[in-house]
């Protein structure tokens, strides 16, 4: 046997390991590629529901005063905001903005994790204000949106529904901390009061209706009363003689005793 073939046997031995490391590594890589174990990516509002809060937001900030805005922030993604709006439109954060001297916002943090991992996905809501307003009343703010239902598993299961409708409920909970005046409601108009009837009319032409029931009433009051005394002197009549018999019958008793 010629002394180069052991070698070359080894070499492609080594070859068939590392061929099948290889192997190995890159179908673990492929397989966490594409089974990430689940979708971590945070949901931003939808076109109208955007739309339809800075629609609500222009009305009462325009009626109160006090700028509203949202916050939508992906905690695992250290850029810019996942989504803001306001009042000042879709897009337009109220914070530290010169058109809003006087702001409330609510901010969202949504965390979602991998399904292995350990933890829950989370969600942390917070309520900030320009400088002016007190911390406390930011605070009771906050605890409103609790308590009108948006919880921390409402933001989880729809971040972007939860973070626009806690923004359009801002103005109603600002008025409650006291920190705007309620919007003025629209008074109805007062009803005009019906015509008179005419100066020239009839009097008894316009109450003919009831002057004949008025009328009606009394003559049949009338004719009870009529009856009545009637039968009363009939029963009269006929008690009358019934004890006057009575009376001799007793007398003639009293003699034969």
């Amino acid at each position: 046997m010629a002394p180069g073939k052991p070698a070359a046997k080894n070499r492609a031995a080594a070859w068939a390991v590392w061929l099948t490391i290889g192997l190995v590594v890159a179908g673990c890589v492929a397989a966490g590629v594409l089974n990430n174990d689940g979708d971590t990516t945070v949901a931003a509002p939808a076109a109208d529901e955007r739309a339809d809060s800075v629609a609500i937001l222009q009305r009462t900030s325009a009626e109160q005063g006090l700028c509203y805005g949202w916050e939508l922030v992906d905690y695992y993604d250290y850029g810019d905001p996942l989504n803001v709006g306001s009042n000042l439109g879709d897009g337009v954060a109220v914070e530290e903005n010169p058109a809003c001297p006087r702001w409330v916002q609510v901010t969202a943090n949504i965390g979602y994790v991998s399904e292995s991992s350990e933890s829950n996905d989370f969600a942390r809501i917070q309520v900030t204000g320009s400088p002016d307003i007190d911390s406390a009343d930011l605070w009771q703010v906050e605890r409103g949106l609790e308590r009108l239902g948006l919880t921390e598993d409402v933001f989880v299961d729809d971040p972007g529904w939860a973070v626009t409708r806690a923004a359009v409920m801002l103005p109603l909970l600002a008025v409650e901390a006291g920190l705007a005046e309620p919007a003025d409601t629209p008074v109805p108009a007062a009803a005009s009061p019906s015509p008179l009837p005419d100066a020239g009319s009839d009097y008894l032409r316009d109450r003919w209706g009831w002057l004949l029931a008025t009328v009606g009433l009394l003559l049949l009051a009338a004719l009870f009363v009529t009856v009545g005394v009637v039968q009363r002197r009939r029963q009269r009549r006929v008690v009358v003689p019934a004890q006057r018999a009575g009376a001799g019958a007793a007398g003639r008793t009293r003699e034969k005793a």
